[in-house]
C-alpha cells in the first residue's frame, strides 16, 4: 500500500473534481476564445460534464466509474470524428488551466496536471499542424 496521496485525494477527491468539471464547461459555453471547442460539444452538455468528471476521478487515481458505465476510455479513437488541431489542442488546455486556477488548485500539482493534460490533449490531435 502506498502512502503517497493520489492527485485525486490531493486536490480534495470527488467535490473538487465536480467544481473542476462544472467551471471548465461553464467557461466553455460562456467565453467567446473557446467557442471552437464549444462547438463540438451537443447543446446539452450534461452527458459530457458527467463523462468527464467520471474519466478525471479515475484518471486522478479515484475510483473506476467511468468504465462500469462507458466502457473503456478508448480517448483518442472516441475523439476520432472530431477535428482537433493544434488551435482545438491550445483552447482545450487554456479552459482547462484557467478552470483549475480558478478552483483553487495551484502549485506543484497544477503543474504536475498541467503537463498530464498538455501529453493527453497533444496526444489527441488528429489534424496536421
Amino acid at each position: 500500500m502506498s502512502l503517497r496521496k493520489s492527485i485525486y485525494e490531493t486536490i480534495g477527491g470527488v467535490d473538487k473534481i465536480n467544481e473542476l468539471v462544472d467551471r471548465f464547461y461553464d467557461l466553455m459555453a460562456l467565453e467567446p476564445q473557446f467557442q471552437g471547442i464549444r462547438s463540438m460539444h451537443p447543446q446539452d452538455l450534461s452527458t459530457s460534464r458527467e463523462k468527464l468528471k467520471f474519466f478525471l476521478t479515475g484518471w486522478m487515481g479515484g475510483p473506476d466509474i467511468y468504465s462500469p458505465k462507458y466502457g473503456h476510455p478508448m480517448l483518442r479513437a472516441r475523439h476520432l470524428p472530431f477535428k482537433i488541431g493544434i488551435s482545438e489542442r491550445d483552447q482545450w488546455l487554456a479552459c482547462m488551466y484557467r478552470a483549475m486556477e480558478e478552483c483553487g488548485i495551484e502549485g506543484n500539482i497544477a503543474k504536475q496536471l498541467e503537463e498530464s493534460f498538455f501529453n493527453t490533449a497533444n496526444w489527441m490531435r488528429n489534424q496536421a499542424p
